[in-house]
């Protein structure tokens, strides 16, 4: 059936329509055909024979046909709709796959940084505890120590016996550190192969003779003049003016570090160092430099000296350590006091120095006492520095200093004038700052500036927030809602 042309070449104003508005399939006649189909489909009734249905089927199944182009375009208009729609559902089935594909790997990744977080919080909190039970561990030993060592001078003073007999309790470290690692590794290891993988700390060829005598000695007499030293200042002055003046060693060990190490220059650092020396003198002048005082002081000093030198030296020669080969090296530092330092006690002893009447009437518990608390002190160190903080260790033993005060204070063995209270402020809190970062500048300004970006977000939002509600309240009021046809 033909179709009547419009001037303009469009048969209806439905074609005209469909052309406006480019809808898929389009084609000239495209209203009168689909008319003169209906009007064919409505014709036929059923169970009638319909030559014109006949007709339109073989178009269809033709395409090689004469009336290609009248049969063409119904084809690609079922075609193309049958195939939008399904291809929309394919399209929209295949975005939301692909969205579930999406969506999967980044709840797994929330989840595992989820996850991530929870345990690097739980590891923080863990670490915060036990830094908290090292911390009051580490400054109960030392006050325990040296009150007990305070106790002793009352009926026994030998100060160099003391100090050899505590440092060969250091033999036991590495058994102590063997018994945590059968009770704690799943790998279990010999006793003479963790030994020889701790003995690494002496070099690739592990513990030699040669080693033994040239990076041990050093280290072992170090070690003796720091405790006998400090066991000579207990003598002259109080636990707490004794504990306060040897937390001067951070300041040596900066200034020691800086001159022999090369290490970075700090002026904060500087400045503690000078809040140390500082707080020496004044230690000194609160007896009004009382010559008791004065040696005190200074056997205080020489001890937080030779712990600064041994530190320095140690970071030198050895490097740094971990908790077994801490363990091998001060377990080896008890072997060597116990062969080669056991001459000098006998010296004394046969010198009358250090002179007791017998074996039997040796204050056996407090020397024992004495060498437990200082072997746990210095387990506790080491193994606090696996556990927690570091940080954490050197507040630990700063701590001392107000416990031995407490415990002075209810033996009445000191009275606090206004200038030994300053005095072991100023040196507290130069320990203090000697704790501080290298980059304690930059995180400080970091923090600043993030505390100022907060409050200029905080300030842009306070103002935004009623211009927002004052236009969205505008849009609601002057809003009209068009519907679609």
């Amino acid at each position: 059936m033909d179709v009547k042309a419009a001037p303009n070449g469009v048969a209806t104003i439905e074609d005209r329509i469909l052309r406006i508005t480019g809808y898929y399939g389009y084609y000239p006649g495209y209203s009168s055909q689909k008319s003169t189909s209906r009007s064919s489909v409505t014709r036929c009734k059923p169970g009638a024979n319909c030559p014109s249905s006949h007709s339109s089927v073989s178009r269809q199944l033709s395409p090689l046909s004469v009336t290609e182009d009248s049969s063409a375009p119904i084809l690609e208009l079922q075609s193309r709709g049958s195939s939008g729609v399904c291809g929309h559902r394919a399209e929209r089935q295949n975005r939301s796959g692909d969205d579930g594909t999406q969506t999967h790997p980044e709840d797994s990744s929330q989840g595992n940084r989820i996850k991530a977080r929870c345990l690097s919080c739980t590891s923080m909190v863990l670490k915060a505890i036990w830094g908290l039970l090292i911390i009051l561990s580490v400054s109960s030993s030392w006050v325990g120590t040296t009150q007990i060592v305070k106790i002793t001078y009352k009926n026994f003073y030998c100060p160099f016996f003391m100090t050899w007999f505590s440092t060969n309790w250091n033999i036991m470290f590495f058994p102590v550190y063997y018994s945590g690692h059968l009770a704690t590794a799943q790998e279990k290891q010999s006793p003479m192969k963790k030994f020889r993988e701790c003995s690494r700390i002496f070099g690739e060829d592990g513990l030699t003779l040669k080693l033994f005598l040239k990076r041990t000695a050093p280290f072992s007499i170090l070690w003796t003049l720091t405790n006998y030293l400090y066991l000579l200042a207990l003598k002259k002055l109080t636990a707490t003016d004794v504990s306060a003046l040897f937390c001067c060693n951070k300041a040596f060990v900066f200034l020691l570090s800086w001159i022999v190490l090369k290490d970075r220059f700090m002026g904060v650092r500087i400045v503690a160092a000078i809040m140390a020396i500082t707080g020496i003198v004044m230690m000194a002048y609160a007896d009004n430099f009382h010559a008791d005082s004065i040696v005190g002081v200074a056997f205080a000093v020489g001890s937080a000296s030779t712990s600064a030198l041994y530190k320095v030296l140690f970071k030198m020669f050895l490097g740094s350590a971990n908790f077994g080969e801490a363990a091998h090296f001060v377990s080896t530092l008890g072997f060597f006091n116990l062969i080669f330092i056991s001459f000098t006690p006998v010296i004394l002893y046969l010198t009358k120095v250090e002179h007791w009447s017998s074996f039997a009437a040796l204050p056996w518990g407090c020397l024992c006492g004495m060498a437990g608390l200082w072997l746990a002190f210095n387990i506790l160190v080491n193994v606090g520095v696996v556990l927690t903080y570091p940080i954490l260790i050197s507040i630990g033993t700063v701590l001392s200093v107000p416990g031995n005060a407490a415990v002075d204070l209810l033996k009445q063995e000191v009275i606090f004038n206004v200038v030994r209270l300053a005095a072991t402020i100023i040196i507290c809190i130069g320990f203090l700052l000697m704790l501080l970062p290298e980059e304690w500048d930059e995180i400080t300004l970091r923090f600043i500036n993030s505390l100022k970006e907060k409050k200029s977000e905080e300030h842009v939002d306070d103002i935004t927030d009623p211009s927002v509600h004052l236009r969205s309240r505008n849009r609601a009021i002057g809003t009209v809602s068009i519907p679609l046809a």
